[in-house]
């Protein structure tokens, strides 16, 4: 399904990319630049609870990052791309302070490189080691702590996503993925979103098993296969001072800005223009929204249609292995109800407790080939992630008609 298999198809190998580029990262470091001496700390007086390693509760983005994630997907959209997240985490916070994209060769390219794409397979190691070495050498922060990808209406659900979250939560056990979507995006609200795989799913994923059983004795559910972060937003002094003549020049006609920047301007209170932060924006009218709907409602289609797929497979093998079930317990009862007549009557029993139980192999070949329950997780995850946009979206349309239906 185009809607869920594309997003993250060619990311399989990008944890395991990210951890040798690291490590050769490392190994490639002089004794001298590992080794430094470094500023006499008193780590006395340091806070115990910053040096301890605590379970992420919230993702701080620097503002350059964001800039860097937006540019970077806006720029090949529709084409589902990929980057890698460089900071620290600190006392539950990880902070995010630099980024750089994944290239990919295109088949049909002379040895060019292109930033991300589906059809591709991610480069090797080398790319991602020259851009460490860089950032090192500049003194950026140079530790992994996970990676970013673009999405189109929320459709990022797909086994190989969670394949490449769970190899970066195994080598980095505090990473995260952003995902940045490029179409709710371009509504004229920034949507961001920071995950991370619970640890109940992370268990069950290292041993590749997901039966009902599994699952019932784990507790899980499509809504604890993931956990939600909250995402913050981290400005440095110069770029908010920045954000503050930016939104000053908007909110004055440009004769008053420029006299409100001089050393002598005798204003002292906002003057009220045309151009005001609190004049009605009349684009938030707009009821061009029925393609975007649309969109959803297809891509929710494919998605419930895939689900029921996998309901109809699984519903197969019950059946199948419920009609076996009976026939084992019924060859069985009968052995032993046999040789019980027979021990009653002073005989030898005619079936060996041997010959019993192997009449139940049948029945645990089937039980071992019961189909994996995690595409149906990818799947229920999906539908509940178009429909949560689908209310959102929904509300604010359907506010919009009604009022112009009372206007007419």
């Amino acid at each position: 399904m185009a809607s869920t298999g594309s997003a993250s198809a060619p990311v399989k190998t990008l944890a395991a990319v990210a951890s040798q580029a690291q490590q050769a990262s490392l190994a490639s470091s002089t004794p001298t630049q590992l080794h430094q001496p470094g500023p006499n700390v008193d780590h006395i007086k340091i806070d115990s609870q910053l040096l301890q390693t605590v379970p992420i509760h919230t993702v701080q983005l620097d503002a350059l990052v964001v800039m860097k994630i937006i540019k970077h997907c806006r720029e090949l959209a529709p084409t589902p791309v990929t980057g890698q997240l460089l900071g620290i985490d600190v006392a539950g916070v990880l902070q995010v302070t630099n980024c750089f994209p994944f290239t990919v060769v295109s088949p049909g390219d002379d040895g060019g490189d292109a930033y991300g794409g589906s059809a591709n397979e991610p480069d090797d190691a080398k790319y991602q080691l020259s851009m460490l070495r860089c950032l090192r050498q500049l003194n950026y922060d140079v530790q992994m702590v996970g990676w970013y990808k673009s999405a189109d209406l929320g459709s990022f659900w797909s086994q190989s996503f969670i394949d490449t979250q769970f190899q970066y939560q195994r080598d980095f056990a505090q990473s995260v993925v952003i995902v940045y979507d490029t179409a709710r995006s371009s509504q004229g609200n920034l949507s961001l979103k920071a995950l991370r795989l619970s640890n109940t799913f992370m268990e069950l994923y290292r041993h590749r098993r997901f039966t009902m059983e599994s699952l019932i004795n784990n507790k899980l559910t499509p809504s604890s296969v993931i956990e939600y972060l909250p995402v913050k937003i981290h400005n440095s002094h110069l770029l908010t001072a920045l954000l503050y003549q930016l939104e000053e020049s908007a909110a004055y006609p440009s004769s008053v800005s420029t006299s409100l920047s001089l050393p002598t301007s005798s204003f002292e209170t906002r003057i009220p223009t045309a151009q005001g932060p609190f004049t009605p924006n009349f684009d938030n009218l707009d009821l061009g929204s029925e393609s975007y709907l649309e969109k959803h409602l297809e891509y929710l289609g494919e998605t419930v249609e895939d689900h029921g797929q996998e309901q109809w497979r699984w519903q197969g093998w019950s059946r199948n292995f419920a009609k076996e079930q009976s026939k084992v317990t019924q060859n069985v009862a009968r052995k032993r109800a046999e040789n019980a007549t027979r021990i009653a009557g002073g005989q030898a029993p005619v079936h060996t407790e041997e010959e019993i139980l192997a009449a139940q192999i049948p029945l645990q070949k089937i039980a071992a080939n019961e189909p994996s329950r995690l595409e149906t997780l990818v799947l229920t995850n999906q539908i509940d992630t178009y429909t949560q946009q689908l209310s959102q979206n929904g509300a604010a349309s359907l506010s919009k008609m009604f009022l112009v239906k009372a206007l007419r």
